[in-house]
């Protein structure tokens, strides 16, 4: 029994050091001292105390990633509401199945839930993993007044899809939106990537610059999660130079 619960805990580390892009070196210490690096890694990169659960249900997702989903299918059957229909899209959002995402999520955002904005939000996001920029559009037209809405990843979403419609001047508009210093990280070095591409190289260096030197001021755990950002901050500002 101890022996599958330490496979377990290796499958789960390898997969959380992947997934957070963590140094090469916990690979070898996972796989080389299996329980002791498994227990450091986990006090070192996941456990903060009130995550216990958090980890127990990302483990479950990983050694059985459709478990979620078809206990969720199984709920729904039951008793079919928005709540319910919405746990679903989210799990197979979870899952990269951005297809029956979409199909839950427009089942889900109907009636008087049609203007919901967290559905609409994740909605946005499934439509634009699936390449279906108009859609994306249209659906971040219905939320775009929310008061959250401007700085939000659903923004980042609108005017990425905006950029690939055609419309550069009102794409660089809405992601400007999400440019606020000390939040935003990933988004804004999107956003960075974003002038680059369309030649706003000074506005680009300036950004990467600000990105820079908020990433000195990171606390521990901060620059453990937003370490492989400013990774590629740190590429894009030696590409810029």
């Amino acid at each position: 029994m101890m022996y599958y619960l330490i496979i377990a805990l290796q499958i789960y580390c390898v997969y959380h050091a992947y997934k957070n892009r963590s140094e090469w070196y916990w690979y070898l210490v996972i796989f080389l001292i299996p329980a002791i690096g498994c227990a450091i890694y986990l006090i070192t990169h996941v456990i903060n105390k009130n995550d216990i659960n958090k980890v127990q249900n990302e483990m479950v997702t990983v050694l059985n990633p459709t478990k979620r989903v078809k206990d969720l299918e199984k709920k729904v059957a039951f008793s079919d509401t928005f709540q319910n229909r919405l746990d679903l899209a989210d799990a197979y959002l979870d899952l990269q199945d951005y297809p029956q995402a979409i199909e839950q999520y427009r089942l889900a955002l109907q009636g008087q839930d049609a203007n919901d904005y967290y559905g609409n939000a994740q909605l946005i996001k499934a439509l634009y993993k699936n390449e279906l920029y108009k859609d994306v559009v249209t659906t971040a037209q219905r939320i775009e007044t929310h008061s959250d809405f401007d700085k939000s990843e659903s923004n980042m979403y609108y005017g990425l899809a905006t950029a690939k419609t055609g419309d550069l001047e009102k794409a660089e508009m809405l992601l400007k939106k999400i440019n606020k210093r000390y939040s935003n990280y990933e988004e804004r070095l999107m956003l960075a990537n974003f002038l680059k591409d369309n030649g706003k190289i000074a506005d680009a260096k300036e950004l990467v610059n600000d990105l820079m030197g908020e990433g000195a001021y990171l606390t521990k755990p901060n620059q453990r999660k937003y370490r492989a950002v400013f990774n590629a901050v740190a590429k894009l500002e030696k590409e810029l130079s």
